[in-house]
């Protein structure tokens, strides 16, 4: 079986952070402020709010992989990508120095977490997976929530994107 790393997955997603970076700084911080919908799960008021949550998850996994208290995320604003986006940048390099560091020899072996309300059997390296395929779905979200409100962005299809070569 083809084995990829996760080098692919941190391309995409830091791909996809430069292109939503530029593509707010285009359009203003106003449309951080756009609703999250009449169906949203509650946690999440607005674009901003999923934006710092994107972030805010990567920081706060690396915590608990590094067995670190959780940062209080709530004084990030959520209407300024300026504010948003560095924070991005401070939770992504925390993650480059965790994989860099974390110890080898239990990176596959399973343990108990407790996640919110949730308790979970899992490896880091699930763990770390978790992250980035959380940010990518979460991005697509964003994508659909400014086309339902009239805005188009970037074409972020993998397929399309810079990652492993030919850019279409």
């Amino acid at each position: 079986m083809v084995q990829l790393n996760l080098d692919v997955l941190l391309d995409y997603t830091e791909w996809q952070r430069q292109t939503w970076h530029g593509w707010l700084q285009q359009h203003g911080d106003q449309v951080l402020k756009i609703n999250a919908g009449p169906h949203a799960d509650g946690r999440f008021e607005c674009v901003g709010d999923l934006v710092r949550h994107i972030f805010s998850a990567e920081k706060r996994y690396v915590e608990r992989l590094t067995e670190r208290p959780l940062t209080d995320v709530s004084s990030i604003p959520n209407d300024s990508a300026k504010a948003l986006f560095r924070f991005g940048e401070q939770s992504r390099k925390e993650l480059m120095a965790l994989l860099e560091t974390f110890p080898a020899e239990v990176w596959d072996v399973p343990k108990e977490w407790k996640i919110l309300t949730y308790s979970i059997n899992a490896t880091p390296k699930k763990i770390v997976v978790h992250i980035l395929m959380h940010e990518i779905r979460h991005w697509a979200q964003i994508g659909t929530l400014f086309r339902l409100n009239g805005l188009t962005g970037e074409f972020q299809d993998f397929l399309f994107s810079p990652v492993m070569g030919e850019q279409h």
